[in-house]
Formats: C-alpha cells, structure tokens, sequence
C-alpha cells in the first residue's frame, strides 16, 4: 500500500499534485511519501512486538539523510555495507548499537572504523575476514562483537542477481563449514561471538524460503548452545519483496505468523533488515517525455529519466510500472519502449510496454522507485544527480538538491602539466 493516487485525473502524493512539485524542481526527481514510510516501518515493527528484535533498516535501498533520520526517530536501526553508509547512519541520528556491518569486503579502515564508532556488531562472511576484524580489534585493545553470516543453500525463487544463499553466492560461510568456523572465531582473543546471521536474497514473494532458511539457522544455534556457545542474536536478514507489477508477496505480519513459532525455542534477541519492503513503494521517478520517435519495428518514447537515474531495468530487466501524471481523454493506447538519453541500448525504463499516447512536455511516473533507486544512481554521462523532495500531507521539502554541472568535476583538478 502506498500514498500515491489519483484526485480525478492528475496523480498525487498524499495531498500534493506531482505536477505542482515538478514545477518547483523540475525532472527527473524522486518523490517520496513520508506517510508510506512511516506505515510500512510500524508493519514490521509492529509484526514482531511480541519479540525481542531490532529492525535494522537495509541502507543500500535508500541511504537519504532525512529518509534515515525519519525511521531512526521511529526507532529503526541500520544494516550497512560500508565505511560511508556508517557516516550517513551516524550523520543521520541512528545509535550505534543498533547499526549492524555487513558485506563481504570490508577493509581495516572500515573495521577500525565501526569499532571507534562502538557498532552493535558485524556480519562476518568470511575466515578472512574474521582474521582481520580480530587484528583491528587487538590493535585497539578491543573485543568485536560478531555474528557469523551462514549461506543455507536455500534458493529464494528470485532474481539470480539478488540472490544471496546458494553455495555458488559470494556471500557467508557454507553450512556445511559453520562449526568449524564458529569454533575458530571461540578461539580468537579479540573476538566475542554474539549471534548468527542469514540472508538468503532480495524480492521474495514467498515465505516457504525464510522458513526452510531459518531452521538451518536455529538448529545450528541449538548446536552451538549445546557446546557452550552463547548466542544472543539471530540475525534473520531482509528480502521482503514488494509489488512492482502483479506480484503478490506475504504482508510482514504474514512473515512473522509463519517464523514466530520457530523463534520461540532459541531465546535470542531478533535482527530484521529490511529495506525495499519500506522504501520501494513509498517512492517514484518523475520524468519528463522529449520526444517520440518511430522506427522501423518500435516506437520509442524518449524522456528525460536514463538507466543513470534508474538503473534496475537495465540491470535487473526490471518491471516497474508507468503512470501518466495526467490522464488525457484520448484512448489510444501504444506499444512502445520508454528510453532515456543515455548512448547505450541497455538505457530503458520499460520495454514493449501499453501506454497511453503521450506528447512532448507530458509527465510519466515511473513507480516503485523508492529502493535501489537513487543509490544506485551515478553522473553516466556527464549527467548530474536528480533531486530528491519528501511529502508529508500537504508540505514538500526538497531533501537532496539537484546536481549541476560545477558538482560534476568538483574534487578534480587539470595537472599544471595540461593547464597550456
């Protein structure tokens, strides 16, 4: 569920025209619904009350300061990936001790880093790594707190790309090696083994998968415990899908009702990290139409949006469905692939698409956008970043100015070599 709708013919954002906010900043832009963030945060909190747990939002879906600001006031935590999505969630408001780092290539400053920062712990994926996060910590006379990340080879029936817990992933330890690495971390002097983490994959529209993956995960902690392990968190990843097109995918509430039960015979404290079942929906893509153009086996609708600012169709295939801003009364309807600016053929937002007609000037909102949108984001091009506005009922706020062309080369100099 989300707050965009139409009043009569024109799309709005709870009590916003779209059309208004474009006419303040232009397109492309991201528009965000504070409401639908708001509702989709409580749907997971709420979900699990009758569970010890932390809701440790998926940065990399969307690292806004003001979108982290928002759910850190709710009482979200942070799942992060990297040296600067810790800046941001610190920045932002977010207590380290609910901020958890995870990713496979975490480097000693990073380490050094999040140990300074005094974070509640991290997802280790590797041996590796293990060893380098007990070098840091001993370096600083410190004990990390970490969790194993452990690959179940589950297949969570989604994109290839996205998916994050079969034996060929990068990520995690494989289950069949998860004693033995947990017996080596027990064995390290500035290591404290605290938890076990899971994270099969990203859109899943089934629950089957969190279920076969987290008896994997409790039956190893049941293990552990036995030999004297004490493990204080589970960790149960993210990857609650969202409906882009005609997906129908489980309700949070519908996802704890099917885990509950199972989590009730460890006593630890649960971590979820979900990002795009918060995000993804409480957010579009406005983009302005600049042309159309027949060739000789498509018709092409050319706008002012480009795989730079969203890159999930060309990455992913991705379907995302498009919107007109403003219905018109005329009923045709074409087939036409929606393309953007870019010079590569991969830059579309949509293929073989029915839409309305549209002409120069119209608006279209590309929908769903709201994760793994503008993070994804990049100056392909030489094109600036977009805008980023936030609504709440009848207010807008422009949370991220558009880029300009000064920004472009910001921090590059021409050697004094070049300069005549």
């Amino acid at each position: 569920m989300h707050d965009f709708h139409y009043q009569g013919d024109e799309l709005f954002c709870e009590e916003v025209p779209i059309r208004q906010i474009t006419e303040q900043v232009g397109t492309p832009c991201y528009i965000y619904s504070h409401r639908t963030l708001i509702r989709h945060f409580h749907a997971f909190d709420q979900a699990f009350i009758a569970i010890p747990h932390i809701v440790a939002f998926a940065m990399k879906s969307n690292s806004n300061l003001t979108v982290l600001r928002l759910l850190a006031k709710e009482g979200s935590g942070a799942d992060i990936v990297s040296g600067g999505e810790l800046f941001r969630a610190l920045t932002a408001g977010m207590p380290p001790n609910k901020i958890v780092f995870a990713g496979v290539g975490k480097s000693k400053e990073e380490i050094r880093y999040a140990l300074e920062s005094d974070i509640l712990m991290f997802n280790v994926e590797s041996p590796g790594e293990l060893q380098q996060i007990n070098e840091v910590a001993g370096s600083m006379g410190l004990r990390a707190k970490v969790a194993l990340r452990i690959n179940p080879d589950i297949d969570p029936q989604t994109h290839p790309y996205i998916s994050t817990g079969l034996k060929k992933s990068k990520f995690g330890i494989g289950a069949d090696r998860a004693l033995e690495e947990f017996d080596a971390a027990g064995n390290l002097p500035h290591i404290e083994v605290v938890g076990v983490h899971s994270h099969i994959g990203s859109q899943l529209t089934q629950v089957t998968p969190f279920v076969d993956a987290l008896k994997k995960a409790i039956a190893l902690i049941q293990t552990l415990q036995a030999k004297g392990v004490h493990i204080q968190y589970l960790n149960i990843g993210g990857g609650l899908g969202i409906t882009y097109s005609d997906e129908t995918p489980p309700h949070p509430k519908q996802l704890a009702e099917a885990i509950s039960p199972l989590l009730q015979s460890v006593s630890c404290k649960i971590i979820m990290e979900p990002g795009r079942s918060i995000v993804g929906n409480a957010g579009i893509l406005v983009t302005k139409v600049l042309y159309n153009k027949e060739g000789t086996d498509k018709h092409f609708v050319i706008v002012d949006a480009a795989m730079n600012d969203l890159l999930r169709p060309s990455l992913y295939d991705a379907h995302h469905d498009i919107q007109p801003v403003l219905k018109k009364e005329s009923s045709v309807v074409n087939t036409v692939d929606v393309v953007g600016p870019i010079c590569e053929s991969g830059d579309f937002l949509a293929k073989d698409r029915k839409l309305p007609h549209s002409q120069p000037g119209d608006l279209l909102a590309v929908m769903s956008a709201g994760a793994y949108g503008f993070t994804m984001a990049s100056n392909y091009n030489s094109r600036p970043r977009v805008p980023e506005v936030l609504v709440k009922g009848k207010d807008t706020t422009v949370i991220r100015k558009r880029e300009t062309y000064e920004d472009l080369i910001r921090g590059e100099s021409i050697s004094e070599a070049f300069s005549n």
